[in-house]
């Protein structure tokens, strides 16, 4: 049989051994602490709306209601498209030129 002198000077034992430990281990390593990650995100986004509206204040929820409310004091008719400047226009020159349209119009 092998004695323990002979299997410290193979190069498989000596080297190849703890290679294939260090790899495996840190394969299941790695993933036990990603899982720590992905957990994490679960249990955020498991958060019920209205206690997360008293977490975090400055996210409550959009009420519909009220955001058409708004939309509606909005004169949408009153509305002009006004595109922007081309690379090869004077940026400055073309946007007075837009405003001098605009209070023409109106």
């Amino acid at each position: 049989m092998f004695s323990w002198k002979t299997l410290r000077r193979n190069k498989t034992v000596k080297y190849g051994v703890p290679m294939l430990l260090l790899v495996i281990g840190g394969s299941f390593g790695l993933r036990e602490f990603t899982q720590i990650r992905y957990d994490a995100q679960k249990i955020k986004k498991r958060l019920d709306p209205s206690l997360e509206a008293k977490v975090n204040p400055e996210k409550q929820a959009v009420i519909l209601e009220e955001e058409y409310e708004k939309l509606k004091e909005i004169h949408l008719d009153e509305w002009k498209n006004i595109r922007g400047p081309r690379p090869w226009e004077d940026s400055r020159e073309y946007q007075e030129q837009q405003r001098s349209n605009l209070s023409k119009t109106h």
